[in-house]
């Protein structure tokens, strides 16, 4: 089955600007990532409330924003949601159109970091900030409305993957307590050279994130170490997943991260964690930033939007 018909527009106008050969250029990539990011901002969910704030950060303050539907009581469930970008780009401003979409129909108070990236910081400083925030919300429950014997941690790409990771740190630190996972085509592993996941080069070029990006990502995270074998970077390579919390887990059939998702998955379903995947035979890697502009993305996210308020619907009440 070829990708979504409506989605091929889009794949090939990205690569008409696009030089394989040119060198990535940082900024001219968060530049371009967020003007994709925002090109359905005017399409953006309505929500009650935005509030932005600093909070505490292992090294200096890190900017938060809280969005709130209306109708939420004042022990609310509450989603973490870390965005994605490779750990090297993104930004609150340009994922504000799709924390709206989770805001307006999870049934949950949103709460977005905006973490320190690479290779400005390299690793551990995303996992460092997004600990740190997951602690801050847990103790600040009572202050956001929120309950949090029912937090889920959330995110996309990069973002799913800091997700995964802190739902193993939680779990080998006592807590806080981490209701439900809800990974969207997360990064699991940090090989994109051993050949092990076949989607990364069955998919290495022209569906939105490409496997020499994804090199380059990784290089700016590592700096001069090796972390393919790092569970805070790989958490499929974590010794053992048993105790970890309920996963959602989405998958496009054209992203290069294909493979790898399907992985943990099945990684965590062996350790006894139930997993509901969400596979979508026709999209890729990102189809949740084009779903405004692109009906059949669109349509795969209110898909997983639902599974999302299913699963936060089903968390028992503290």
């Amino acid at each position: 089955m070829p990708v979504a018909s409506d989605l091929q527009p889009l794949l090939d106008a990205i690569a008409e600007r696009r030089d394989p050969d040119a060198p990535i250029d940082l900024e001219e990539l968060r530049e371009g990532y967020r003007a994709i990011c925002t090109s359905g901002q005017h399409l953006a969910a309505e929500v009650s409330e935005v509030t932005e704030r600093m909070i505490p950060g292992p090294d200096g303050d890190l900017p938060i924003r809280v969005y709130r539907a209306e109708g939420l009581g004042d022990r609310a469930p509450v989603v973490l949601y870390l965005h994605g970008g490779g750990w090297t780009i993104g930004d609150l401003e340009g994922y504000d159109e799709q924390f709206r979409a989770v805001a307006s129909t999870a049934g949950a108070v949103l709460v977005a970091l905006e973490y320190r990236l690479a290779p400005e910081h390299p690793f551990p400083a995303a996992v460092d900030d997004s600990w740190a925030a997951l602690c801050w919300v847990s103790e600040h429950a009572a202050e956001l409305g929120i309950d949090p014997g029912r937090l889920v941690v959330a995110g996309d790409s990069a973002g799913g993957n800091l997700s995964a990771v802190l739902s193993l740190l939680a779990r080998d630190r006592g807590g806080p307590v981490i209701a439900h996972q809800f990974l969207i085509y997360p990064a699991t592993d940090f090989d994109y050279v051993s050949g092990r996941w076949p989607s990364l080069e069955e998919n290495a070029t022209g569906y939105f994130l490409e496997l020499r990006t994804m090199r380059w990502f990784a290089e700016n995270v590592a700096g001069d170490r090796n972390l393919a074998a790092e569970p805070l970077v790989a958490p499929i390579r974590a010794e053992n997943h048993v105790g970890l919390p309920p996963a959602t887990l989405m998958v496009g059939g054209f992203d290069p991260l294909r493979d790898e998702g399907l992985g943990y998955a099945e990684v965590l379903r062996s350790a006894g964690v139930p997993v509901d995947v969400i596979y979508h035979e026709e999209q890729t890697h990102g189809y949740w930033i084009v779903a405004p502009l692109v009906p059949s993305s669109d349509a795969a996210r209110d898909v997983d939007l639902a599974a999302l308020q299913a699963a936060i619907g089903a968390l028992p009440v503290g």
